[in-house]
């Protein structure tokens, strides 16, 4: 016993390392701060995008290290490289903007070490989650009935949803062949990564044909649904983008919404991206009938400008959910009570929940919704703007966006179009003080704008477009 209790001392002395002092956490605190500060103070001067490859080897050799050298190879290797997703400048892929409040959040949830997952392990913790969830069921009309989680992102999100619509319509064994989903080819690409997750990838999957706007057509979809089920085909699921990754238009969803309804199929609609612009009053009317969907995605790591790692599923039918994701385990008899809310890891593949609620909860408490909205009406105008200014170069642009995703070409008269786009846009990668991306339509090579960060301003825009005017003077063309 003498030598147990000699070792345990001996351990203990080792092992103190991972609980510092209160003087010891200030300083590690005050180290983090001044790289945070002066990060966010160099923002906007730095280019929203540096390429170039990793010189420092991150293997772990079980050494240890001074925090102020790690937080500098943090700073030189990773902060400073590749897209910068806080940045204004970040115009390309759909951003997650990075608000500073949550990562206050985020700080608390991981210093408490908040399990999210049950109501006995954290009551508070679950109704904050179990409160934002209610906050989007009120925006978006969803039913007081329905249940929804907050997920690492659209991904997961997704795969809730399809998940419970595969319960609720026993899409499994030899009925999976001959079932039918109807969708967009704009759809996100998580949608089928999902479907194949799930086991459904040999469903028979609907492409339907899209305007020329890009937006799904609802008489195309329910002229394919009688035919299929004329077939002895077993459609069960019509899936619309409240804002594309494409091209951020919404499809009609009131009159798909319908056609679900007529028909007897599972509505899920992929807001991801768009929904939040429901906040904003001249692009309200564009989600009427998303109240209509038996299931719905939204990112507020997009919409409301948080860090990434969160994104929210609504879902009407409980029961479909609860099946898919609700089990128990002998050692979880303690959790067991009366009247206790929804447990979020009943509605989630995680078991292990990180308490994501924290971090849109606490901006909305801190800043009221006004400052929210406000930035996505400036985010429409600012879209407006920077198509206003590409056409006075003479660039070519798409129809007038619904939300704040857009694209334009340079109509070259001395090469070919594609070509000359794709040379543009790598000089403008290049140059880096902007962050634009590209995206094929028809076979047309086009460069693709995505405004959300809440840092784009309109001094953004101007950089962009002067950053376009030089690679254009590289280029040249003659």
């Amino acid at each position: 016993m003498q030598n147990l209790i000699t070792r345990l001392k001996e351990l203990a002395k080792v092992s103190a390392a991972l609980e510092p002092s209160a003087e010891e956490r200030s300083s590690q605190q005050t180290e983090v701060m001044d790289f945070a500060n002066g990060f966010l103070n160099r923002l906007m001067e730095n280019p929203a995008y540096v390429k170039g490859n990793i010189q420092h080897d991150f293997s772990i050799d079980n050494n240890a290290k001074p925090l102020g050298k790690l937080i500098d190879l943090y700073r030189t290797e990773v902060a400073d490289k590749g897209i910068m997703a806080a940045s204004g400048g970040h115009l390309g892929y759909i951003p997650g903007g990075g608000i500073p409040a949550s990562g206050l959040a985020d700080y608390m949830v991981a210093i408490t070490n908040e399990y999210a997952g049950v109501h006995f392990a954290s009551p508070g913790a679950v109704a904050i989650e179990n409160a934002v969830i209610d906050w989007l069921k009120d925006i978006f009309g969803f039913p007081e009935s329905a249940v929804g989680n907050l997920a690492s992102g659209g991904s997961i999100a997704n795969l809730i949803a399809l998940t419970s619509a595969r319960d609720k319509f026993g899409i499994k064994n030899e009925k999976i062949q001959k079932s039918v989903i109807y969708l967009s080819a704009h759809v996100h690409h998580c949608i089928k990564k999902a479907l194949r997750i799930i086991g459904l990838e040999d469903v028979q999957i609907r492409e339907i044909e899209l305007d020329n706007e890009y937006r799904l057509q609802p008489e195309l979809i329910a002229r394919q649904i009688k035919q299929d089920k004329a077939a002895g085909l077993n459609p069960f699921m019509v899936i619309a983008s409240a804002g594309t990754t494409d091209t951020g238009v919404v499809d009609p969803l009131k009159t798909i919404g319908a056609i679900a309804q007529e028909e007897g199929l599972w509505y899920h609609i992929d807001a991801a991206y768009g929904g939040f612009f429901i906040l904003v009053e001249q692009t309200r009317a564009l989600f009427e009938g998303i109240e209509m969907a038996d299931s719905l995605v939204i990112d507020p790591h997009k919409g409301l400008f948080l860090p990434y790692g969160v994104g929210a599923v609504l879902v009407k039918d409980k029961e479909a959910v609860m099946h898919s994701h609700h089990y128990f385990a002998n050692y979880m008899q303690d959790i067991l009570g009366e009247n206790q809310p929804i447990n979020p890891a009943d509605v989630s593949p995680e078991l292990t929940k990180h308490f994501r609620g924290l971090r849109v909860w606490l901006p909305l408490q801190l800043y009221g919704l006004e400052p929210f909205k406000a930035c996505l009406e400036e985010k429409l105008l600012l879209t407006s703007y920077f198509r206003h200014k590409l056409i006075e170069l003479g660039f070519e642009v798409g129809p007038e966006p619904d939300l704040s995703v857009s694209y334009f070409w340079y109509p070259s008269k001395s090469r070919d179009v594609n070509e000359y786009n794709r040379q543009l846009l790598d000089l403008i990668h290049q140059d880096g003080d902007i962050f634009l991306s590209s995206t094929q339509l028809d076979g047309k090579f086009v460069i693709r704008i995505a405004i959300l960060v809440f840092r784009t301003k309109k001094d953004s825009i101007d950089r962009a477009i002067r950053m376009i005017q030089r690679a254009q003077d590289k280029l040249g063309d003659e």
